[in-house]
C-alpha cells in the first residue's frame, strides 16, 4: 500500500530542484516505490573533499534531499509540510568517482514527526553512508503556497 499523498511523477518531483542546491549538485530523483524514494548524485568536483573522496556533507545533502522530499509527498500540501528536525550520518566507505544512489525509506510516519532511513550506495552496491532523518510535520494554514519561495 503506497504511503504517498501527492503526485509521484518523477519529472514533477525533479522540477522542485530547479534553482536550488540540488540542481547545483546534480541530485536527481530516479525511482519511487510504495514506501521508498531513490535518487542519485555524481561524485565529481562539486561533491569531493580535498583528498578526492566524496565529501561527507554532500552525502548528508543527498540524504536530507531524499528524506525531506519523501516526507513532503506523504503529506497533503494544502494542510501540512515537513521540515528537518535532526539528521545523522555514518560514513561507511569512501568513494572517489562515479555515481552514488540513495534510497529513503520510512521508519515512522506519525502525526507530528516522521523518521526516515537513507542508505547511500556506490556503483557496486556497497554501502557508503547510512543516515537517519527526523522530520517535524507542521500544519500550514493556506498550504504550501503560503510558505514556498516565490
Amino acid at each position: 500500500m503506497a504511503i504517498w499523498k501527492q503526485s509521484t511523477d518523477l519529472a514533477h518531483i525533479n522540477a522542485w530542484s530547479r534553482g536550488t542546491m540540488m540542481e547545483t549538485l546534480d541530485i536527481r530523483f530516479t525511482g519511487i516505490g510504495d514506501d521508498w524514494l531513490r535518487g542519485t548524485m555524481p561524485v565529481d568536483h562539486r561533491t569531493r573533499q580535498p583528498f578526492g573522496l566524496l565529501h561527507g556533507g554532500a552525502s548528508v545533502v543527498l540524504a536530507e534531499t531524499l528524506g525531506s522530499t519523501a516526507a513532503m509527498i506523504t503529506l497533503d500540501p494544502t494542510t501540512h509540510l515537513a521540515v528537518g528536525l535532526d539528521i545523522n550520518a555514518n560514513h561507511i566507505r569512501g568513494v572517489r568517482e562515479g555515481l552514488v544512489t540513495g534510497t529513503a525509506k520510512a521508519v515512522h510516519l506519525g502525526r507530528t514527526t516522521q523518521v526516515w532511513e537513507i542508505r547511500i550506495e556506490d556503483d557496486r552496491d556497497k554501502l557508503v553512508c547510512l543516515s537517519r532523518l527526523t522530520m517535524s510535520v507542521i500544519a500550514t494554514p493556506g498550504g504550501m503556497d503560503a510558505v514556498m519561495r516565490p
